[in-house]
């Protein structure tokens, strides 16, 4: 499994969603997640660079795993992904602080499609009150944007959650662009 996340942590830096050694992704197996490392550089993950925690309480590996592992540990707990990516893609950042409240609503038709409007939430990073602002959002969308701080998307697998990232980022830069040429 780590093979998916290394996989789709090279798209995430190759196609400029994510700079290396920031977001993470995990994937939920039972009543464990693996989770992607503090630190790590998502364009290099081995599987040394891949943890397992808990899913319902924290754990002593929580330590070495992302700064983000409540947030993981809580979406999973309130919503039906076994998958997250969690992404700092310029378009989706900039316009969320353009934009500090509600929704981004897409221009485009895919984003109309698959995403709708794209809730933006507040929250420290690794917060408690992040994981709590996500996991309700995240029960009733398949992504939102942290304001100032990137993109979280879920899916029942690893591609999806991908998909959807992508999918808010495209619809995000549409939008900005628009904007900027209606000024």
């Amino acid at each position: 499994m780590w093979q998916d996340i290394s996989r789709i942590g090279k798209k995430l830096v190759q196609s400029g969603l994510v700079e290396s050694h920031f977001g993470n992704i995990s994937v939920r197996m039972g009543d464990k997640m693996l989770i992607t490392r503090s630190g790590s550089s998502l364009d290099e993950l081995t599987s040394e660079k891949v943890v397992e925690v808990e899913v319902r309480s924290s754990c002593a590996l929580d330590v070495i795993a992302s700064s983000e592992t409540v947030v993981h540990r809580a979406i999973y707990n309130s919503t039906p992904a076994f998958a997250i990516v969690h992404a700092h893609c310029p378009y989706a950042v900039t316009m969320s602080l353009l934009q500090a409240e509600g929704y981004i609503t897409p221009l485009d038709s895919e984003g109309k499609y698959f995403l709708g409007d794209i809730p933006i939430v507040h929250g420290g990073i690794g917060s408690g009150e992040l994981a709590d602002a996500l996991a309700v959002t995240l029960s009733a969308h398949k992504a939102a944007i942290v304001h100032g701080h990137g993109t979280f998307a879920i899916g029942r697998v690893l591609e999806e959650a991908y998909v959807f990232t992508t999918q808010v980022e495209h619809s995000c830069r549409i939008k900005y662009l628009y904007d900027l040429m209606r000024k």
